[in-house]
């Protein structure tokens, strides 16, 4: 798998602590993207699935893996293997994606549909810099959907999420 990095402890990147894994290569090059030495699919550094089981089972408090990039579904046979790999050990998976849920649902595209399979939150579509949003949940771009899979698959059409944590009520006095 080519990655261009990864984040051990993310609090970013979906609910909980996560495992995020930045993929190499990102064929959409969003402006103002806010990793763009992702974009070059011959960058980065070639990582074996080994190695990052590994990091799944180093941090006995993570909630679960989150597939970013550059793009994940260029290399989405190798991250759907991942993904059912942290699934396996009892974590959430969420994908990010430039490509929005109709197009990679439409594509007939047997890998694509395994990272489908294996990924709980799709958070699809570019990053629009002209909707770039302080205060959207988990996204960059107000444009951008955090669709919960498991209630699509069910439901035959996009079931978007919505947070159920409930300290997310409480907020953090300040002093």
């Amino acid at each position: 798998m080519r990655l261009a990095n990864w984040i051990s402890d993310s609090i970013v990147d979906g609910p909980g602590l996560r495992l995020t894994v930045f993929t190499q290569g990102c064929p959409h090059r969003c402006p103002g993207c806010h990793n763009p030495d992702t974009w070059d699919p011959a960058g980065g550094r070639e990582a074996a699935l080994a190695e990052l089981e590994e990091l799944l089972d180093r941090n006995p408090l993570l909630q679960g893996l989150t597939l970013s990039g550059g793009e994940p579904f260029l290399q989405a046979a190798d991250c759907a293997a991942l993904a059912r790999t942290a699934k396996a050990r009892g974590l959430d998976v969420w994908t990010y994606t430039g490509y929005t849920w109709e197009t990679l649902s439409a594509a007939g595209d047997p890998d694509w549909e395994a990272l489908l399979a294996a990924t709980d939150v799709l958070v699809d579509g570019p990053f629009l810099e002209d909707r770039r949003s302080y205060s959207a949940l988990f996204r960059g771009s107000d444009n951008q959907r955090l669709i919960d899979l498991n209630r699509t698959r069910e439901a035959g059409r996009p079931v978007l999420w919505t947070r159920s944590d409930p300290l997310s009520a409480f907020t953090v006095p300040t002093f």
